[in-house]
């Protein structure tokens, strides 16, 4: 049996947010194999993950992830995954990080670069996508105590009509909260095709934040 090869990316800025979303809504943006995981009837969840990577094979970058809340799929041997999404837009600052995510992970991605802007106050962090300076997202993420964690993450993706799905670990100084303190605000733009503003929660129900660490990436498996 052979070694698993693993890819590193390091990282000092990760900010995540859940909101509620129509489970109507989210099962239009997956794949026939997998179902939306409600928080409650008829009620899904979106998720929103934002990087900024200081180190990786295509150098310093930021990265917006747009996903759907799944349900995991358990292995023998390996922790149950903090959460299972399945990323169904991607924004990058650079071309290079676009095209490495689309080809190794087969993540989609809006191809141009977008503007990410990241400022940090008072244990709250705003995040500012933008494209050329018009609005594309805004969101807001508040902190609470961190602690040292490794939590794994389970991702699924499609691609040349395949299923895959990859394991990620985060490690680094994490916070976690659901008190309701972060934000978010959308905008008319290709990068949210497929979502109703109206239909999003402008509050999320969680907040997650992780300090300075590292992410890892399993490799890709086909279903």
């Amino acid at each position: 049996m052979s070694e698993i090869q693993y890819t590193y990316y390091g990282f000092d800025k990760c900010v995540g947010a859940y909101f509620e979303m129509p489970t109507s809504e989210a099962r239009r943006l997956l794949p026939a194999h997998l179902q939306p995981l409600e928080k409650q009837h008829e009620r899904s969840i979106f998720a929103i993950t934002a990087f900024h990577f200081t180190e990786s094979e295509v150098g310093a970058y930021d990265e917006v992830v747009l996903a759907v809340i799944v349900p995991p799929r358990v292995e023998p041997g390996k922790p149950l995954p903090k959460a299972a999404m399945f990323p169904f837009m991607v924004a990058t600052s650079t071309e290079a990080a676009r095209l490495h995510a689309i080809e190794r992970w087969r993540l989609p991605h809006i191809m141009k670069d977008l503007q990410i802007e990241f400022e940090e106050d008072a244990g709250r962090m705003q995040v500012r996508v933008r494209d050329d300076g018009e609005p594309v997202l805004d969101l807001t993420v508040t902190e609470y105590d961190a602690v040292p964690a490794r939590n794994q993450y389970c991702v699924f993706t499609v691609g040349d009509a395949e299923s895959y799905k990859v394991n990620i670990y985060m490690e680094a100084p994490h916070s976690e909260h659901e008190e309701e303190r972060g934000e978010l605000t959308l905008y008319d733009h290709p990068f949210l095709a497929g979502l109703d503003p109206d239909d999003i929660e402008s509050f999320p129900f969680r907040e997650e934040w992780y300090r300075k660490g590292l992410q890892t990436f399993e490799e890709l498996e086909s279903l």
